[in-house]
């Protein structure tokens, strides 16, 4: 069976979203429910279900995600800073079953988060 979820629904173009950046290993965009001011999701378009799935494979792809997060943010004005966040599994806040990076900016963010 084909994996499916909204993300991957989202990279095929099959339901709308306001894009910020595309190349060939992912694709990012705004979040249509955002919890700051910026709030862009960074998702491979490679299927890795949770952080834990991860592999020694997926290295150079995971390292792409931080490098595509780093332009944003400069591209989006987060100089003064912002935050990347990756939940993993249900406990960890994982709602959708495909790893995805979030950029938080535009505000200062309190520690601890949640």
């Amino acid at each position: 069976m084909l994996p499916n979820n909204i993300f991957l629904k989202i990279i095929d173009k099959s339901i709308p979203a306001k894009i910020a950046y595309e190349d060939e290993q992912c694709l990012a965009f705004h979040d249509i429910n955002p919890q700051a001011p910026v709030h862009v999701l960074i998702i491979p378009k490679k299927v890795i279900r949770t952080h834990d799935d991860a592999t020694a494979e997926d290295q150079s792809l995971l390292g792409h995600l931080h490098l595509v997060a780093n332009k944003l943010a400069a591209q989006l004005g987060l100089a003064k800073g912002y935050r990347l966040v990756i939940n993993c599994n249900e406990d960890g806040g994982q709602t959708v079953p495909h790893l995805h990076v979030h950029l938080l900016g535009g505000r200062a963010l309190a520690w601890p988060p949640g």
